[in-house]
């Protein structure tokens, strides 16, 4: 028998292309979304593509998670996506991330307490580290973060360090760096309208979808733009199964951040952009957005050492895979 494993925002960007990638990998999966911000659609497309292995519930996290443990036997793990994620909205609206992202993930612990579900990968981010204070970034870097979105994360990170001492839960929290492309055969990519997503918004500029416009703050760096650790979706779920495989195989709780190890500045990661797509296009400029620092890079030596995972795709593979996506999909899943 496959391992079941539930996938908590399954219809969001990167938790549609983890169901994809963990069914082509011949998991059970179990998708889980309230579609505040996700879709349906690429879960239709699983449902359809592989009917024995994948369906999926709609549901709140805060509500009816538990639901979804009664109906389901022999659920193996959870990894749990599902989280208010832009930085700019979190400094606006700071209740809807606490609410969300802390409450959300506080009802499914709970949910799985009851359900003796004792396995969790979490979406954590590099946002918990604020300001760096040292380059590359590793895992024991003070948390300092600068916006309500990270500091819910780090929240969430102490709960479950919490269930993990009093409850047995056995986890790892995977702090993301920037995340970027979609599925490799561009079939399953990112929807957010708008996307505050660099390298998306740039194809999209690109393919001429909508105009490009710079979204940064001016920052002490050798171009004036914040660099970034960019790491694809793919490498990034590929992680998460190596995570999973960490926990079944007995692992002890940990916490692992995810990236390359290299970094890339706003004009470079658009400048390449143009080299790849053969196109100029005009770069506009919008109002900054609130709460991002100059530069963050990963150490990703943790995960190449207890995952024996290491990012496999380049950033060119990213556009290529979201050149695909796009011209495909112009306006997303409609």
């Amino acid at each position: 028998m496959s391992n079941k494993i539930l996938i908590t925002g399954a219809g969001g960007y990167i938790g549609s292309v983890a169901s994809y990638t963990l069914l082509q990998k011949g998991y059970e999966v179990i998708g889980f979304d309230n579609f505040s911000t996700g879709y349906k659609v690429p879960l239709e497309l699983l449902t359809k593509k592989y009917p024995h292995s994948f369906r999926y519930y709609e549901g709140d996290l805060r509500t009816n998670i538990s639901k979804v443990f009664e109906k389901e036997n022999n659920i193996k793990a959870v990894l749990h996506y599902a989280a208010s994620c832009l930085v700019d909205e979190s400094m606006k609206n700071p209740s809807k991330y606490f609410d969300n992202n802390v409450g959300g993930t506080n009802s499914l612990l709970k949910a799985m307490v009851e359900a003796k579900v004792k396995n969790i990968i979490f979406s954590s981010t590099c946002a918990v580290y604020g300001e760096a204070q040292y380059m590359p970034i590793d895992e024991k870097h003070p948390l300092n973060p600068s916006q309500p979105y990270g500091v819910s994360k780090m929240m969430v990170e102490e709960i479950m360090k919490w269930y993990g001492t009093l409850k047995d839960l056995h986890y790892v929290i995977l702090r993301y760096f920037n995340v970027c492309g979609a599925s490799d055969d561009g079939l399953i990519g990112d929807s957010k309208k708008p996307s505050t997503l660099l390298v998306q918004n740039a194809v999209r500029g690109a393919l001429g979808i909508e105009p490009f416009k710079l979204t940064c703050p001016e920052v002490d760096t050798p171009d004036k733009t914040p660099i970034r650790d960019y790491i694809n979706v793919v490498d990034l779920n590929e992680a998460h199964i190596k995570a999973l495989e960490y926990i079944f195989n007995g692992g002890a709780n940990e916490i692992i951040n995810l990236g390359t190890g290299s970094g890339n500045s706003v004009l470079e990661i658009v400048n390449k952009v143009q080299e790849v797509c053969k196109v100029k296009f005009e770069i506009g400029k919008s109002a900054p957005r609130e709460g991002d620092d100059a530069k963050k890079i990963a150490n990703i030596e943790k995960a190449k050492q207890l995952l024996n995972w290491e990012p496999k795709r380049t950033i060119k593979d990213s556009i290529s895979s979201l050149i695909a996506w796009y011209k495909a999909h112009p306006h997303g899943w409609m």
